[in-house]
């Protein structure tokens, strides 16, 4: 028995930040996507693949009983299987699980493409195949990438990369499922929880880009530094300004209003300002081009580093922009919506050279 799977990527288009204090993001799943191949064993054993090597554990109904410690690049979709076999909650054969890589710059650096998260959804639904499970794998998803960040995270780059498309996604609560993971109930509870507040955009009329500034950033570090200098009233504040130019920004998007859009993310760059010193240098040069070529721009994300979602009345302006970004050393490209999680039908022979390594 085996399957292979692919995920997209995510890039946020607004309320970062404010869809951690109960606001609403904007969050796009887009291209290039990334491979995923799982197959049962004949034992109990399982093996974990990526790009950085194999890491080889053992099924129990309370998680994998792994041999050793477990690296940090392994470390999101390990603790997704874990939960797996939680959600399980009986004995199971062993399987395997290869990961391609996330996308990278040229020169090598990751994305912030949304690749812990992409990895993380991808574990949760090959472990569901795999074990002939029928719990919920976004539900799976949400709760072990959150218990990987100190439950720091918004769930949003989960919610997109499964579902596809451009996505208003409001933080869903893992508390419950974490009570219940660790107490043993985690199949039930699973079941019982609330959906996902989750709605899919049509498709925006607003061509859209993105530019990496040479510079990768951590999220939960962010986040925290962030809330440790803004107190509730300020976070109620800011909630309240993202809401309103998200929704600004989306009915532009979905009419063809560029002029709105450009309003609107320049608003949210100023709030996201106000949050403290989330813009690079880069983050400036990038946006000050976007304008210069007719375009807009944002950061995309928690700052710090990574990129900038970008917004172009037409082709020719995204043309222009993507080419005068290159010209000065920046990594851009246009970007394609994409659907969510999905099955393939053929396996990436990367990926199964992988397994017949082992």
């Amino acid at each position: 028995m085996q399957r292979a799977l692919s995920a997209p990527g995510k890039l946020f288009l607004s309320g970062e930040y404010a869809v951690l204090w109960g606001g609403t993001a904007r969050i796009g799943a887009v291209g290039p996507r990334t491979a995923a191949l799982v197959r049962r064993r004949a034992d109990r054993d399982i093996h974990l693949v990526l790009a950085e090597g194999r890491i080889v554990g053992t099924t129990t109904p309370v998680g994998v009983r792994w041999k050793g410690d477990v690296p940090p690049g392994f470390f999101f979709a390990a603790r997704t299987l874990d939960e797996a076999l939680r959600a399980h909650g009986a004995e199971a054969l062993g399987f395997e699980l290869a990961i391609a890589p996330s996308p990278t710059s040229p020169d090598g650096h990751k994305l912030g493409m949304g690749g812990s998260a992409c990895a993380t959804v991808l574990a949760a639904e090959a472990a569901r195949f795999v074990l002939e499970d029928r719990y919920d794998a976004l539900k799976l998803a949400l709760l072990a990438h959150g218990k990987a960040q100190q439950l720091k995270g918004s769930g949003g780059d989960v919610a997109a990369i499964f579902a596809g498309g451009i996505v208003r996604y409001r933080r869903y609560a893992i508390d419950a499922l974490v009570r219940a993971s660790d107490s043993g109930r985690l199949a039930a509870a699973l079941a019982e929880s609330p959906p996902v507040d989750l709605w899919r955009l049509p498709s925006p009329k607003v061509h859209l880009a993105y530019a990496f500034t040479r510079k990768s950033a951590s999220t939960r570090v962010l986040i925290g530094e962030v809330e440790s200098r803004l107190g509730e009233e300020g976070r109620v504040a800011f909630v309240r300004t993202s809401d309103q130019l998200g929704d600004q920004l989306e009915e532009g998007l979905l009419r063809g209003d560029f002029a709105a859009v450009r309003e609107a993310a320049r608003e949210l760059e100023v709030a996201l300002a106000s949050l403290g010193p989330l813009e690079t240098e880069a983050m400036r040069q990038v946006i000050a081009l976007a304008e210069t070529c007719g375009c807009a721009g944002k950061l995309s994300g928690a700052g710090g580093g990574d990129g900038c979602i970008l917004f172009a009345p037409d082709e020719d302006a995204l043309h222009a922009l993507t080419a005068t970004l290159a010209a000065r050393g920046f990594h851009a490209f246009a970007l394609s919506q994409e659907p969510g999680l999905r099955g393939e039908g053929s396996a990436d022979p990367e990926l199964l050279s992988w397994l017949h390594s082992g």
